[in-house]
């Protein structure tokens, strides 16, 4: 079979395409068919050293889907042609950018009917992501109203859905030229993140301040998030890179009560619960992946230069 790989870190050129041995799924292993594989920052920080992956030569990828070609022994709930979508690879496992790819089950679950495995292959860790972050971390609830820092990113414009799904009031950041996209995804209100009145433009859209805040670049926004927060807000912090956070703590900060998390889509206990509501959501038609670019393997060196440097709405994807 063909897969990307890179045989020591660095720059995008040290990704090339192998001619390799396809892989045999071990017991708690299934293998697929892969029709997409997202193209994510963090592959880049495998590649270029600032995560270890768990050997070279690596292949990335840290989601991926299509149509399992075969089970391992002890792998119960899948069978061969199931369509099946994953995250959670390319870190301790092959990931996802290869024709096949063996998955461990535990971070694989099936996709309902209707569900496109290219979109399914781009959704994985931006959607899990945004739906721990949301839901489990800050208890999004019907009627309250979410900041969203970033809305035409992957992880951003997964969240605008998902928090238009829930029956939040969704405020998001973005460039002018993806206010109506974002709209049309379920923003109520699309900002752009230089405009200098940005806090009091928040303030005004929330009736006082939002509820719940996503931020990806907290070194950046956790001030505006404590200026712009309601009382009892929660405020999660995403992303892979480190950072140096710090604020304001003035005394109307603190009389807000903040609820700060950090967090990791590494750290889920069980992968599979997220991914079923992103299976389902995606299938019931109120999760869409827009899919800004499709690579072949060979495009991967140009993908990966492009997630990092371009922007673009939605996500990039390889499609073996």
């Amino acid at each position: 079979m063909r897969a990307v790989r890179f045989h020591s870190h660095g720059g995008t050129d040290v990704l090339q395409v192998d001619e390799i041995d396809r892989p045999e799924p071990a017991a708690d292993e299934v293998l697929i068919v892969v029709d997409g594989a997202a193209v994510n920052p963090v592959d880049t920080y495998f590649r270029e050293g600032s995560y270890e992956p768990f050997t070279l030569p690596m292949i990335p990828g840290i989601d991926a889907a299509g149509e399992i070609s075969a089970v391992g022994d002890d792998v119960t709930g899948f069978s061969e042609g199931d369509t099946v979508m994953a995250t959670g690879i390319g870190k301790a496992h092959y990931g996802g950018y290869a024709e096949y790819a063996a998955i461990p089950d535990d971070r694989v679950v099936t996709l309902l009917d209707g569900v496109d495995t290219v979109e399914a292959g781009a959704a994985g860790v931006a959607a899990v992501t945004a739906w721990r972050a949301l839901i489990d971390h800050a208890n999004l609830q019907l009627g309250d109203c979410c900041l969203i820092h970033g809305g035409s990113g992957g992880v951003g414009h997964v969240a605008v859905q998902i928090a238009a799904a829930a029956g939040a009031e969704v405020i998001t950041t973005a460039s002018p030229g993806y206010h109506d996209e974002l709209g049309e995804l379920g923003a109520d209100h699309v900002f752009d993140y230089h405009r200098d009145d940005l806090a009091d433009a928040i303030v005004d859209a929330s009736d006082g301040g939002a509820d719940v805040i996503l931020d990806h670049r907290m070194h950046e926004y956790l001030q505006l998030d404590a200026d712009v927060a309601a009382t009892g807000c929660r405020v999660v912090g995403i992303g892979e890179k480190e950072q140096s956070v710090g604020f304001n703590q003035s005394a109307a900060v603190r009389r807000k009560d903040l609820q700060l998390t950090l967090m990791s889509m590494f750290n889920t206990p069980d992968l599979r619960d997220p991914l079923r509501d992103v299976s389902r959501l995606l299938a019931s038609g109120d999760l869409d992946i827009e899919i800004a670019q499709q690579y072949d393997l060979g495009g991967a060196a140009e993908a990966q230069r492009a997630v990092l440097e371009e922007s673009f709405l939605g996500k990039l994807v390889v499609t073996p």
